[in-house]
Parts: C-alpha cells; sequence; structure tokens
C-alpha cells in the first residue's frame, strides 16, 4: 500500500521545521551579518550528500518556567556523520538561533550519543559551539548534561581524534569541553573563550579587564596558549579542521595517511648547507630549515602564536606523516622556559596516541634561567618533556643542528631519552653547559659578554675540550647515529622514517604513568 499524502505532509513538515530550527528570519539574519548558521557549517564541513543526522526529531525535556508551551526544533543542535575528503566524520553544532543554543539535557544527550557512536566505530569528532551556555530553565539537569559531555570527553581521548571549534560565545562550564578535546579552533570575531566573564571578575577582585585581555582568538592563541589555530571565519575554521585531520587516523588502531608510494630519495639540497649561519652568535631560523625538508613546504603549525622559542607542526618528509618539534633560536635564544615545555609536552603526547613519527630539531642553549621561572615551576614543567618523550612509542628521530646543552639537551629527545636515529649537523655542540658557564665553573674565570669563549687561550680551551663534545666524539660514545651535511637532512629523515615505522615497543604493564602535571 502506497505512503499517504498526509503521511508524507507530515514528514515534510517536521522536516521543514528542523531544517529551518530557529525561524527564517533569525536565519537570515545571521547570514546577512556573514555568519553561518548550524546547518551551514555541517553542510560546509561534510562531503555533498553524505551527511546522516542524528536526533533530527528531538525536542526539550524541561517542563518549568513556562518551558513545556515552547518548541525548540532539534533543541537547538544539529548532529551526524558524513564524509570528510572521503573519510568518516561525526560532528554537532550548536543553534545560536534556538534558545541562544543553551544546553540542556536532551541536546547534550545527542552530543553524548553522537560521541559514544565516534567512539564504537572509530571516527573522528569535530564540534562547533555557538552556545549562551547551560538553559537555565533546567537547572541541575543541564550542569549533568555538561559532566556527561566531560566524561565522554575524556573517554574517546587518545581513541579518536577531537576537535572542537569555538565559533560564537563559549563561557563558564561550557568552555571545558573544548578544553579536554585534542584541538581547538577559535574564529578571530564573533567567538570568545572564558570561564568568568568582565562583570564576575570585577565584582570577586575588583580587577577591570575587558573580553579583548583573556576570551579572544588573540588572548587566547598568545598568552593563554588554550587554542590551538585562529581562522579568520567559520568557512576558514572549517577548512582548518579538514586539513588537521588529513594529517591523522580516523583512530588510534589505525596508522596516520602516510604517502607509502611516495618516492625515498636521499635527497642533496645544497640550500640547506647555506642556512646554517657562519658564526656561533648568529641565531638560526628554524623555519628556514623546515619548509628545506617537508614536502612541498607545507608545514601545518599547532599554536604558532604562544612559546614561539618552540616550533610544534605537522607535515609529511617524503610521503610520511610527521610531527615536527623544533627549538627557535631566533626567539629568547630558544630556550626552553615554561609555556615551550607545555606545549611540546602537550604536543609529543598528541602525536604518540595517534601514531604520528616524531622529528626533533635541536638547537637549544638550556632552560630558561630567571626566578620567575623557578618560581612558576620549571622543574615541574621541565619534566612534563622528559616524561613525554619517554613514554612515547612512536619512531623519533631527532637532528642536532647546532646546541645542545644540559637538560635541555635531554628534554629534546637524545639517543638515552629513546630517540630512535640522532643525527648532528657539522656544527653541533653537545655540553652540560655552555662554553662561557663552563669554563666560569670550571677555572673561576668570569668571561664577559664581548669575549668569545673559542677565542680564549690555549690552555682553557684544551682543558675544556674534553667536557665539550664535537658531533665526532659523541658519535664515537655511540650518542648520535652519524654526523650528516645539512644538504643531506630531508634524505636522511626519509630514510629513518622508513625504517622505523613498523617500530613495536612493549613496556612495563600499568594502568598508566603519572606525568608531572
Amino acid at each position: 500500500m502506497a505512503i499517504s499524502k498526509k503521511v508524507m505532509d507530515e514528514l515534510q513538515r517536521r522536516r521543514e521545521l528542523a531544517y529551518n530550527a530557529g525561524g527564517r528570519e533569525k536565519l537570515d539574519a545571521r547570514r546577512a551579518k556573514g555568519l553561518m548558521t548550524a546547518r551551514d557549517r555541517i553542510e560546509a564541513l561534510f562531503d555533498e550528500g553524505s551527511f546522516q543526522e542524528f536526533g533530527m526529531h528531538v525536542q526539550h525535556n524541561c517542563h518549568n518556567f513556562g518551558m513545556e508551551k515552547k518548541v525548540l526544533p532539534t533543541d537547538g543542535i544539529v548532529c551526524g556523520i558524513g564524509l570528510v575528503e572521503g573519510r568518516p566524520v561525526a560532528a554537532f553544532s550548536q543553534d545560536f538561533t534556538v534558545a541562544g543554543g543553551s544546553l540542556g539535557s536532551n541536546h547534550a544527550k545527542k552530543i553524548v550519543d553522537l560521541m559514544k557512536f565516534a567512539g564504537k566505530n572509530g571516527m573522528p569528532v569535530i564540534g562547533v559551539n555557538d552556545s549562551g551556555g547551560a538553559r537555565i530553565q533546567e537547572g541541575v539537569a543541564s550542569l549533568a548534561g555538561y559532566g556527561q559531555i566531560f566524561y565522554q570527553n575524556v573517554a574517546l581521548s587518545g581513541v579518536v581524534p577531537q576537535v572542537s571549534i569555538i565559533a560564537g560565545p563559549c563561557a563558564g562550564g561550557a568552555a571545558y569541553s573544548p578544553a579536554l578535546m585534542d584541538f581547538i579552533i577559535m574564529t578571530k570575531k564573533n567567538s570568545n573563550l572564558f570561564i568568568c566573564g568582565p562583570q564576575v571578575i570585577k565584582a570577586a577582585t575588583g580587577e577591570e579587564a575587558s573580553v579583548d585581555m583573556f576570551a579572544t582568538a588573540a588572548a587566547h592563541a598568545t598568552v593563554s596558549g588554550n587554542i590551538h589555530l585562529v581562522a579568520e571565519d567559520d568557512k576558514h575554521a572549517l577548512e582548518l579542521s579538514k586539513k588537521l585531520l588529513s594529517f591523522l587516523p580516523s583512530n588510534n588502531m589505525q596508522e596516520p595517511p602516510h604517502n607509502l608510494d611516495y618516492p625515498v630519495e636521499r635527497t642533496y639540497d645544497p640550500e640547506l648547507n647555506a642556512v646554517v649561519p657562519e658564526t656561533a652568535k648568529e641565531a638560526l631560523d628554524v623555519y628556514k630549515v623546515i619548509n628545506r625538508i617537508v614536502d612541498d613546504g607545507d608545514f601545518f603549525e599547532i599554536q604558532a602564536g604562544f612559546a614561539r622559542n618552540i616550533v610544534v607542526g605537522f607535515a609529511r618528509i617524503q610521503g610520511i606523516v610527521v610531527g615536527i618539534i623544533a627549538n627557535q633560536p631566533a626567539y629568547k635564544a630558544g630556550c626552553l622556559d615554561i609555556d615551550a615545555s607545555d606545549k611540546a609536552s602537550r604536543f609529543i603526547r598528541t602525536c604518540n596516541v595517534f601514531n604520528v613519527p616524531i622529528v626533533n630539531l635541536v638547537d637549544v642553549p638550556g632552560f630558561m634561567p630567571g626566578l620567575a621561572q623557578e618560581r612558576g615551576g620549571i622543574i615541574r614543567h621541565g619534566a612534563k618533556m622528559l616524561f613525554a618523550y619517554a613514554s612515547a612509542t612512536v619512531p623519533k628521530i631527532t637532528l642536532i643542528m647546532r646546541k645542545a646543552y644540559g637538560g635541555a639537551y635531554l628534554a629534546m629527545c637524545c639517543v638515552d631519552m629513546g630517540a630512535d636515529m640522532v643525527y648532528a649537523w657539522p656544527t653541533a655542540e653537545i655540553a652540560v653547559m655552555g662554553a662561557k658557564g663552563a669554563v666560569n665553573v670550571l677555572y673561576g674565570k668570569e668571561i664577559k659578554a664581548s669575549e668569545n669563549p673559542q677565542e680564549l687561550s690555549k690552555k682553557y680551551q684544551q682543558e675544556y675540550s674534553d667536557k665539550f663534545e664535537s658531533p665526532y666524539q659523541a658519535a664515537e660514545k655511540g650518542m648520535i647515529t652519524d654526523v650528516i651535511e645539512p644538504a643531506e637532512t630531508r634524505g636522511a629523515i626519509a630514510m629513518a622514517l622508513r625504517a622505523t615505522l613498523g617500530k613495536r615497543e612493549t613496556r612495563l604493564p600499568k594502568k598508566h604513568g603519572n606525568i608531572p602535571m
């Protein structure tokens, strides 16, 4: 028997209600301002025609304060699965046109159900946050909803990639779900991310603080380090999320999307020899090295504006997806400080859980000295890097370009910290500390800033030479796999990556390590 027109009309009516959930007037107003709607974002993310919606007909579950008389189509959130460049992905997009995108119990349930589905089926999760926060009318039920989402964020951590896009307000408890995910992308305009707003801060502490000082993408990207990527607008944020996923596997049981058909060659790039400064006093710009060794100069940097003394990001080297961690001598001399240690540690662990090989580019004079660093817990923060590298079981390839001094030599993944292969340029220097400090400590000779330790008397140079490893001395002791020309770097690292792709490493059985927080 054919389906009656009445039944089909009812289906169409309900679909229309969901598609125009906040009302066409509100949707048109958003688009007139250059903003995307919740469904616009979903459509822009997924391959055309691949989206399958979950919970289209869900309504709110609140019977207080007259809410039982209100209709909130989709309960203010669009959820579902689809294909992103041919790969299955789960996504949700909060709809600010429906009750301000506020989170109630059913709104939360839709997110949790989607995340559970993604975990069972091994697909990444992308969440677009645009919400006024907890639905006050639902009281504690809305807080319970946040708790259920947080719990699921943690359950999926290290299982599937989780990406949060902040495309509108995200305040109070709502900020913690993005913080529990792997990456946060935030738009430059029309978005904010904070726990307490300016009024609350003033009431509690008396401090005057505008949202520009702490809640914007600029503030989070450069000061707090809470976010990973800054987008120009919604469309750019979705493009960044796609690019990010192009370097990651769909889940922790898969390998990253390597291109194993890429020819493996021992390439020779004379331009890299020219990148090395003529004197040790000149800072090496590590971006020039990265751009020469990665495929097509395509380096996808993470947290570019935060802790700029260390550079992290994704790339491919002769087809192999890698995470790159590099000291940047052009900023703070490349010293490791509290923020740099946190930034690197988090990235190391992200690479490890998703099977991404790590390439370390080393030119580090040590940990940042100073009272503020010591009182701020540089010991604890620096220990995070040691823990992260030592516990990582993915392939780890290290290149010592120039300086590698003291504890920072260890913290940048030397052979003793589990590096599978360590290469060094002829300019490499490995020591307990720099030459100036060492001569002072060993011989009580104060070195003026204008003096070059390498031009000290033959007596001091000769006596200190045993304490200061050239790359050849280090290689003789098995600390370095090989000494290479800078021009040979790309080919050497590519060969090392191919050799270690099948790496398997078993550790002592335990629940988990106890990283110094």
